[in-house]
């Protein structure tokens, strides 16, 4: 059984240049404290207002256009972390 007193696993996003460009003083590489993917988008979201609906559509789910991965795995909201792992984000590429 886990313990729900632990802090959350710290983790690295790397987020797209394309996203980040689009919120001021936002950053392409961050540290979080985050269990899953949702954690993550939220604590975004709690640092640069908006950026959690660039990337989430309103059922919630991840957009279309929006691949999240972490250990070689492609992940949803509930997606897993552990401690040190580093989660991409990256936009879809048309063309």
């Amino acid at each position: 059984m886990a313990d729900e007193s632990a802090p959350a696993p710290e983790v690295v996003v790397i987020l797209p240049e394309a996203l980040t460009r689009l919120f001021a003083d936002s950053a392409t590489r961050i540290t979080v404290r985050a269990s899953a993917v949702g954690d993550i988008i939220a604590e975004l979201e709690r640092r640069w207002p908006g950026m959690g609906d660039r990337l989430c559509d309103s059922t919630p789910q991840i957009r279309r256009h929006i691949n999240v991965f972490a250990g070689g795995r492609r992940l949803g909201l509930d997606g897993v972390l552990e401690q040190g792992a580093v989660v991409t984000i990256m936009t879809g590429v048309i063309g």
